[in-house]
């Protein structure tokens, strides 16, 4: 059954984020905030206001806000150590590797206004390597939930699963595309709409960009399926095969570089499993120009036009 969606209604997921946590954390004494001054951005000032001893700011110093998080994780505590996912995933990469993936301690990364969110600052706030850095580490599941409802059961199973992980969040706003009750399955990719010519694999902001380019497909006479792959890492290798193997052509979507992130982990599996055609969307290899993020979106094909139009590409190349 294809998912319906309402574009008119858009949501931060960051909201989401904070509501969930607050539930967490009045649930769960041993929930924690870590944050590099950036209660604003991260919409911390609740859980600051109902929880003032659990909410650590360490200011702009990101390598050792990770440090704290696996101290507090080391003593018991549940943190989830939040920060503009470039700074948390560019300056705290060592400590990310030593005190979080290699210690397999219990840290909660989430990195906030990702992608091409800070559009307009620039190059140094685009966050478009971070699913390249993070997964490239053994112990870390990458997860960049598509919507308010996926971002809330993200936060709740990240904060019972036993181990490190990092959590993609945009400020960009989105439709929903899952129920409230929706309950996240890490590995595991969600079939939002049937299709039996080609399959386009998106995740975060790019999840209902691809349902709209799907629809714009069918009118062409195209039946695009559209898979939602949330988790980067480890990657739902099953749906992918499947993928490849009942459409014989896959595109993917991302708001990240080409290189190192979604597309990629895609393609290794195509190639060891079952090559076909494919494309990869995403920002091609360049440091990406100031400009909002749906601008910038658009200025790299990703616009729902764009997806349909490099979709209806590669089908030729499938014959």
């Amino acid at each position: 059954m294809n998912a319906t969606f309402d574009t008119a209604k858009l949501h931060d997921c960051r909201d989401a984020f904070v509501g969930a946590l607050e539930q967490l954390g009045a649930a769960n004494e041993h929930i924690v905030a870590v944050c590099n001054d950036s209660v604003g951005s991260s919409k911390l000032a609740g859980f600051r206001d109902k929880f003032p001893d659990r909410l650590i700011n360490v200011g702009i110093a990101e390598q050792n806000m990770v440090g704290v998080g696996a101290g507090l994780a080391n003593g018991g505590k549940i943190p989830f150590v939040c920060a503009a996912s470039p700074f948390l995933t560019g300056r705290a990469l060592e400590q990310i590797k030593a005190d979080v993936a290699y210690s397999e301690a219990n840290v909660k990364l989430v990195g906030i206004s990702s992608g091409l969110a800070y559009g307009e600052l620039g190059a140094t706030h685009h966050s478009i390597e971070d699913f390249a850095w993070v997964r490239a580490l053994p112990n870390v599941p990458v997860v960049a939930p598509a919507d308010r409802n996926e971002t809330a059961a993200a936060i709740k199973w990240a904060a019972d699963y036993q181990g490190g992980l990092f959590l993609r969040l945009s400020r960009v706003g989105v439709p929903d595309l899952f129920p409230e009750d929706h309950v996240f399955k890490p590995g595991q990719a969600n079939l939002l709409r049937s299709g039996s010519d080609v399959t386009i694999i998106a995740n975060g902001t790019l999840t209902y960009r691809a349902m709209i380019a799907a629809e714009m497909l069918d009118l062409q006479g195209i039946s695009a399926r559209v898979l939602n792959m949330a988790t980067v890492r480890p990657i739902d290798t099953t749906s992918i095969v499947n993928a490849a193997t009942e459409t014989g052509a896959i595109v993917t979507c991302e708001e990240h570089t080409v290189y190192g992130g979604l597309g990629s982990a895609v393609a290794e599996v195509v190639v060891d499993e079952c090559p076909v055609p494919m494309k990869r969307l995403g920002v091609p290899g360049i440091f990406a120009p100031t400009g909002s993020a749906n601008f910038l979106l658009d200025e790299f094909g990703m616009s729902p036009e764009g997806i349909a139009g490099s979709t209806a590409d590669l089908l030729k190349r499938k014959g």
